[in-house]
């Protein structure tokens, strides 16, 4: 489900006389369906910037990332876009979102996106927001005035509503309550045993242990390391 060849990323730093910076260079591995793979490494080795580059925010270098049908190194704009609607789910380490919308709406919307009645869409909303311990009270509130916790659930709902084919969480237990974890690697377990392939930062040593199939030690991939 997930294929990346050769992957390399340097970055320029405009303010500093176009110094370039090499972070990244010749990633490669893979990742099948129903499998869950940790990306670990010292802090610094490209961890997050691979996951970007898996997202599409950022641009590979060169290399080939291969996502279903979908190459996200060289895809225009709104394959991407097509890609995250309905094969590829983030649930990042922040929360971001319009102010003023509604929680139930926040989580509903990759739903929404994909053609699901508006009514149902909102219950399977609910149920993910019960799942996770999100007062009821506090549905119908944007969750940009919540605590770090609660915006960490809302996100993980919002990441989990739609059956993804593949899923990128970065740091998913994280602020999250022994309760709260414990839900969250159970969905992730979920998501596993109907076929999604899913790539993981975890610096939760237990949550990686339980979860995550193996791990890719991104520090291979940095240009000291294949110098």
């Amino acid at each position: 489900m997930i294929n990346v060849e050769n992957v390399s990323k340097s970055f320029t730093l405009h303010n500093q006389g176009a110094a370039r910076i090499p972070v990244m260079h010749g990633a490669s591995f893979q990742v099948a369906p129903g499998e869950c793979v940790a990306l670990v490494g010292v802090s610094g080795a490209g961890k997050s910037t691979l996951m970007r580059m898996l997202y599409g925010n950022y641009l590979a270098q060169s290399g080939r990332i291969q996502i279903g049908e979908v190459d996200v190194a060289s895809a225009a704009p709104r394959e991407i876009l097509q890609l995250r609607r309905y094969s590829l789910g983030y649930v990042s380490q922040f929360l971001r979102v319009v102010p003023r919308v509604s929680t139930v709406d926040v989580v509903a919307e990759p739903l929404l996106a994909t053609g699901w009645d508006r009514s149902d869409a909102l219950a399977r909303a609910e149920i993910l927001l019960t799942r996770l311990n999100v007062p009821e009270r506090l549905w119908s509130l944007s969750p940009t005035t919540f605590s770090g916790g609660e915006q960490q659930r809302v996100n993980i709902a919002r990441g989990f509503a739609y059956d993804y084919p593949a899923l990128l969480l970065d740091e998913p237990t994280a602020s999250l309550d022994a309760t709260n974890r414990a839900v969250v690697l159970e969905m992730i377990a979920a998501a596993k045993a109907r076929g999604a392939a899913i790539v993981g930062i975890f610096h939760d040593d237990a949550a990686r242990a339980q979860v995550c199939d193996r791990e890719i030690d991104v520090t291979a991939f940095t240009p000291k390391a294949v110098a």
